[in-house]
């Protein structure tokens, strides 16, 4: 038999065809479970009915500022200190100068600590009770790593002290790198105030910090072993700086710090320390963070992007903020600028810079010899200042203390505010050699025009804009130039 033509199977298929299209046709549905259509020889609790596990599961945190603003972000599990602060700084635009931090704060107990770079903030947030208002606050802390800059500033030498005999003097710098050394360590010692357990009185004792942990001396400043007993480890708790510890606490001063385990714990679970003076409670606070994380701190500022989330782009290029190290004098008299390598030139050119500045009248807003317009500049310039981010207004002197604190005691940071005993007057308030002092700004007049000045009228200037500006440039006659304003920002 021959196979039909191609002709006829052409036929057959068509009329095969019509006679389909010919049946109403239901619309296909989609199967709700197709998991359940398995073949009888697969399991039907098969690993596909599970849902996959997610190693980055997001979460929602609120992040608060200093005027008390906040800001929500869907973060993953993993998320970093430092990729929170990076994600906030691209959000809001601020300037990435590494000192934006992250702190923990703890309100019921009055206090808080710095939580470093490389810390999961996800597992800081596990470790708060359920009925506990515990805040992220996102601000600046200028001495986050400036014990790495200047350690001389950190470690006095009648509080350190050596296990093994050394050859000579040694260096601050050689301290820091004993504390990032795993074989040689630096001790620590001197008074504290201690919260005797369960008791509201304080203590005077000789404490020593060493590796293993915090001891203190049963008998006067003597470190015998049989004298010694132990007080803290720092493996499992986190060292936090007290706020409020005489009012909170009952504390003699305002310098405590405590530690407190990592889980859950209320004011029983503390312990709790107090210091004579802020140099020694911070060479307490940084010596323990050495100790505790080691060579991790040291890479968290050498490498500030290296993130584990993802957040932070290595692609990103740090944009530093003016410092003293950025600034070079220059010399622009000739047709060409030059950079003034010589320091002698250079001290010479700062002073003729300051005599042109007293001696210009140099207003910023031109008054034209009239006498209606010269008043009217001279209310504005003395008005200018409040816009500024340094301006504080009224402030006491406490607020002040406390703010420049709370950013950190390295030398230049400043704030101007309004002066609480003379209403006409002015206070820059600045912090070096870790302490805290105070100036006044006192106005000025010559020929019918105010003028502010630090130094008895020697240097004139006519808003506080420009006084600042000088003394970010200058040192004058204050202990060190000014580098860092104490700012509120808003998230």
């Amino acid at each position: 038999l021959l196979p039909p033509p191609d002709g006829t199977r052409g036929c057959a298929a068509d009329r095969r065809k019509k006679k389909d299209l010919d049946v109403p046709e239901m619309p296909s549905i989609p199967n709700p479970f197709p998991e359940l259509c398995c073949s009888p020889f697969t399991s039907v609790l098969s690993a596909d009915l599970f849902p996959k596990a997610n190693s980055r599961k997001k979460q929602v945190i609120k992040v608060y500022s200093e005027d008390e603003t906040s800001r929500a972000l869907d973060v993953p599990s993993d998320i970093t200190a430092r990729d929170v602060c990076q994600l906030l700084i691209l959000k809001n635009h601020y300037i990435d100068d590494h000192s934006w931090t992250l702190f923990e704060h703890l309100p019921h107990i009055g206090v808080e600590r710095t939580i470093e770079d490389h810390e999961l903030v996800i597992e800081v947030l596990s470790n708060w009770g359920i009925e506990e208002e515990n805040k992220l606050y996102f601000r600046k802390n200028y001495a986050k790593y400036e014990f790495f800059k200047n350690p001389m500033y950190f470690f006095p030498e009648h509080m350190v002290s050596f296990a093994t005999e050394t050859n000579g003097e040694i260096s601050p710098t050689q301290i820091l790198q004993m504390f990032l050394s795993s074989s040689t360590y630096p001790e620590i010692h001197g008074f504290l105030h201690a919260k005797e357990q369960g008791k509201k009185s304080w203590k005077k004792i000789y404490f020593f910090l060493r590796r293993s942990g915090l001891y203190f001396s049963t008998k006067g400043t003597s470190k015998e072993p049989r004298h010694l007993q132990f007080f803290s480890e720092f493996g499992n708790s986190d060292i936090y700086v007290s706020l409020a510890g005489k009012k909170k606490h009952g504390a003699p001063t305002n310098y405590g710090f405590c530690f407190k385990p990592n889980k859950a714990g209320g004011p029983r679970d503390l312990k709790m320390l107090c210091a004579e003076e802020e140099q020694s409670r911070t060479c307490w606070v940084t010596a323990i963070r050495l100790l505790k994380y080691g060579m991790q701190l040291y890479q968290n500022y050498m490498h500030p992007y290296q993130g584990r989330s993802g957040c932070s782009s290595q692609s990103i290029s740090p944009m530093r903020s003016i410092s003293e190290n950025s600034l070079v004098a220059m010399d622009f008299s000739g047709q060409k600028s030059r950079v003034i390598e010589n320091p002698t030139e250079a001290l010479s050119v700062a002073v003729e810079e300051g005599l042109a500045w007293r001696k210009k009248g140099c207003l910023r807003l031109g008054t034209h010899g009239s006498p209606t317009a010269s008043s009217q500049s001279s209310a504005t310039n003395m008005a200018i200042h409040r816009s500024q981010p340094w301006f504080h207004h009224k402030i006491s002197r406490d607020e002040a203390q406390r703010l420049i604190i709370q950013q950190g005691l390295v030398d230049g940071v400043f704030l101007v505010r309004d002066s609480q005993s003379n209403p006409k007057t002015f206070v820059l308030s600045m912090s070096h050699g870790q302490k805290i002092k105070h100036f006044q700004i006192i106005p000025v007049e010559d020929d019918g025009e105010m003028f502010h000045t630090l130094d008895d009228g020697h240097t004139r200037f006519t808003d506080l804009i420009q006084l600042v500006e000088f003394y970010q440039l200058n040192k004058g006659v204050l202990p060190c130039k000014l580098k860092h304003y104490c700012a509120r920002i808003a998230l």
